[in-house]
C-alpha cells in the first residue's frame, strides 16, 4: 500500500509542484487548502489529488483534519508543511495582525501539524516530515521581518524535531527555496525583478519542479539516514 503524503498548501505553486512530484514517486498524496474552492477543486480535477479545506493556522482545524484524512485515506506517514503567505512592509508600517497572521500561518502550522502526526509516526516506526523554509529565513529581507522570522524559526523547529524522531526512524528536514517563478515572484515590479535574477549565480528563477524533486529526495524510504538538515535550492544565490 502506498504511503499516504500531506502537503499543506498543495494545490498551488511550489506545493502543487509538490503534491504531483510526490504521486508521480508513488506516494497516495492529498493536499490542503485555505479558500480558494475553485482552485482546489481545478487541482483535484487535473490531477486526482484530493483537497481538503482547513486553516492550518488553527490548532484545532489541523487535528480534526488530520484525524479525517486518516480516516478517509489512510495514516498520514509524510507531511510537507508548505502552506505559508506573507503580509510585507518595513518593521515601522507593520502592524501586530500583519505579524501575528504571518508567524500562526507559517511557523505556527508546522508545530499544529507536527503535533498531529507525531505519535502515529512514531507508533509506526516511520515518518518523512519536510518543512518549507526559504532564503529569506536564512539571509534576511528588507520588509519582510515576519516572514523571515517565521521562515527563520522553521530551521530551528526542523533541528530540536529531528532529534527527537530519529531513534523511532522519523525524520524531520527543511527546505530552503530562493526566488521561484511563481505567481507571488512575478508580481514584482520587473526592475526589481531583473536585479533580483542578477544576484543569482545560475541566471535564472527557480522552477517549482525544481524545488519538489528536493522533496521527494528528502522523503523517500531510502533518505533514512538525512534528518535535521536544511536543503537549499536558490541557484547558489545564498550559500549557507
Amino acid at each position: 500500500m502506498a504511503r499516504v503524503a500531506l502537503v499543506t498548501g498543495g494545490q498551488r505553486g511550489i506545493g502543487a509542484a509538490i503534491s504531483e512530484g510526490l504521486k508521480a514517486a508513488g506516494r497516495t498524496v492529498v493536499a490542503s487548502y485555505a479558500g480558494n474552492e475553485a482552485a482546489a477543486q481545478a487541482f483535484t480535477e487535473q490531477t486526482g489529488i484530493p483537497c481538503y479545506k482547513f486553516d492550518v493556522s488553527n490548532f484545532t482545524a489541523c487535528t480534526e483534519a488530520v484525524e479525517r484524512i486518516e480516516a478517509e485515506v489512510g495514516p498520514i506517514e509524510v507531511l510537507v508543511n508548505n502552506a505559508g503567505i506573507t503580509r510585507d512592509a518595513m518593521l515601522r508600517k507593520m502592524n501586530r495582525t500583519m505579524w501575528d497572521e504571518v508567524i500562526d500561518t507559517n511557523l505556527g502550522s508546522c508545530y499544529n501539524m507536527c503535533k498531529a502526526v507525531w505519535d502515529g509516526m512514531n507508533a509506526r516506526k516511520f515518518g518523512r516530515i519536510v518543512n518549507i523554509g526559504s532564503i529569506n529565513g536564512q539571509a534576511g529581507q528588507l520588509g519582510q521581518v515576519n516572514y523571515a522570522a517565521a521562515k527563520s524559526g522553521i530551521h530551528g523547529f526542523t533541528k530540536a524535531l529531528a532529534q527527537e524522531g530519529a531513534r523511532n526512524q522519523v525524520t524531520v528536514n527543511a527546505v530552503a527555496p530562493g526566488y521561484v517563478d511563481t505567481e507571488m515572484v512575478r508580481a514584482v515590479p520587473p526592475d526589481v525583478l531583473q536585479k533580483i535574477i542578477a544576484r543569482i549565480p545560475i541566471g535564472r528563477l527557480g522552477r517549482a519542479e525544481d524545488i519538489a524533486r528536493g522533496v521527494v529526495f528528502l522523503t523517500a524510504d531510502e533518505a533514512d539516514f538525512i534528518t535535521g538538515s536544511t536543503l537549499s535550492i536558490n541557484g547558489g544565490q545564498h550559500m549557507y
